[in-house]
């Protein structure tokens, strides 16, 4: 996958709600429902960038393996890639 950067918050949702997550480590049927339900309703910015076999981006293997999302001072990155387990960690930035 090419890296991306998104910074329009519809896109962002639109662009998540077609992402599942598998494979080992964190997983996610809609990588969009794990955000919302983690408070990030509008999210100003998202770069996605890598390879994961085991991520799917509209039903297709071999999604992003690396995601940031933000919404003002919260970041959300999700890391993995092939041989790797998936990670979450939310940050807050001063």
């Amino acid at each position: 996958m090419n890296p991306i950067t998104i910074q329009n918050p519809d896109e962002i949702l639109n662009l998540l709600a077609e992402i599942t997550l598998s494979g080992p480590g964190f997983t996610s049927e809609s990588l969009l429902d794990y955000v919302l339900d983690e408070g990030f309703t509008e999210p100003i910015f998202l770069s996605a960038s890598g390879v994961d076999p085991t991520a799917s981006y509209k039903g297709q293997p071999n999604a992003w393996g690396i995601y940031q999302i933000r919404e003002w001072k919260r970041v959300l990155t999700i890391s993995g890639g092939p041989g790797q387990e998936r990670r979450v960690r939310i940050t807050e930035t001063p």
